[in-house]
């Protein structure tokens, strides 16, 4: 067996680099950024108010002034700022060139067109030019492009941008015992679940799903399954790759060329995990066991599909302290699923007594998997230990 670590390293490994795709800024939400964005103008483009009030010059603060005219939004003041004028000015409007501060509509007297500053706010209230981003600023790569994004590139005049193509992640579950949601299952059978629930995780990593038909516990099956994932960026197998009779993925596996990287991984839950180079795309055999499958998709799978895109790809570590003590760990590491509550300097973390990891209800329950190191030592209540978040169930 490998550590954690090592099986992580040869799995990303398999990715190939990100497939570079053009999109309109209106269909980039949640895509991966590949190449930077540049901005076509500067914002805001001109001097503008931050407030709705009077624009005049600092020095005329304390002296009667007279109104010349108005500047809103849209619509700019032409004229010439003189010593002892002011003009109305409007959130957004642009400052005329010698006006340097605008006092608030609250804070001014006005009789006819004469006004009096009765209070002085502090600072200018005006937004400089290029204050919010420059004409040839950037929106690096690396990122999933959120709300604020897309907002931000709009702003920029940015129309399309370069992302990377979502890995087309094929999901192959097997097993005679297996029928689909919906079905009233017969004696023996039991319902699919763990394709469906990958599939989710695929989506939440960026990638793109397609779920094969359920494959028989036979050759010209597993087979044919094969053979509908050739053109897949990740082939992601569940069950079936263990050492049992029925337990064919491994052979499949061999037989269909497939380049393996490692079998085995020293971690609960998940022990029987395979990947490996598959074509011109990659392999990762998943348990069978529901949690332990959805452990290994958060651990390999999902930083996989984000290498595939550019980013990031490690499961995140963060602290938090132990709610309760816990017992030294065994060889292998451990990922408890657990539940998270706040604390005074950092997180509450409670794994749950029952860690089967055939319990599907625990693991929805769970928002974080708590880490614990290959013969860890006893922990007590208060310790600082290390913790995956988990995406909302």
């Amino acid at each position: 067996m490998i550590s954690v670590a090592e099986a992580l390293e040869r799995v990303l490994a398999l990715s190939n680099p990100p497939r570079p795709e053009i999109v309109s800024l209106a269909g980039a939400h949640g895509r991966a950024l590949l190449q930077p964005a540049v901005s076509r103008l500067t914002q805001p483009p001109f001097d503008a108010s931050a407030m709705d009030g009077y624009a005049m010059r600092a020095v005329d603060l304390d002296d009667a002034l007279t109104v010349i005219g108005t500047s809103a939004a849209g619509h700019p003041w032409g004229g010439t700022a003189c010593p002892g004028t002011a003009i109305r000015i409007f959130t957004g409007a642009p400052v005329p060139q010698g006006f340097d501060h605008v006092e608030l509509q609250e804070n001014v007297d006005r009789d006819g067109d004469v006004i009096r500053v009765v209070t002085q706010s502090g600072g200018s209230n005006i937004r400089a030019r290029g204050n919010d981003f420059a004409q040839g600023d950037t929106v690096a790569p690396g990122i999933i492009l959120g709300a604020a994004h897309i907002g931000l590139l709009a702003a920029m005049n940015v129309d399309n941008v370069t992302v990377a193509a979502r890995p087309r992640v094929v999901i192959l579950a097997g097993g005679d015992e297996l029928v689909p949601p919906g079905t009233d299952p017969a004696e023996g059978q039991i319902i699919s679940s763990n394709d469906l629930a990958i599939a989710a995780m695929v989506r939440d990593a960026g990638g793109e799903p397609h779920i094969l038909p359920i494959a028989r516990d036979t050759e010209d099956s597993l087979r044919a399954s094969f053979r509908a994932a050739a053109d897949a960026d990740l082939l992601v197998t569940i069950g079936g790759a263990s050492v049992g009779d029925h337990d064919l993925i491994g052979k499949m596996a061999q037989e269909h060329g497939i380049d393996q990287a490692f079998y085995k991984v020293a971690l609960r839950p998940g022990k029987p995990l395979m990947a490996g180079r598959m074509a011109e795309g990659a392999m990762l055999g998943l348990p069978g066991n529901p949690v332990s499958a959805m452990v290994c998709a958060v651990l390999f799978m999902q930083p996989l599909i984000r290498a595939m895109q550019g980013l990031p790809a490690d499961a995140p570590l963060r602290k938090a302290r132990l709610a309760h003590d816990l017992p030294a760990e065994g060889p292998r590491q451990h990922y408890l699923r657990a539940t998270l509550a706040a604390g005074e300097d950092l997180p509450l973390i409670a794994p749950f007594a029952d860690q089967d990891s055939a319990r599907l209800a625990l693991m929805a329950q769970a928002n974080a998997l708590l880490v614990r190191p290959p013969h860890d030592p006893a922990r007590s209540a208060g310790d600082s230990v290390d913790y995956i978040p988990l995406a909302a169930s």
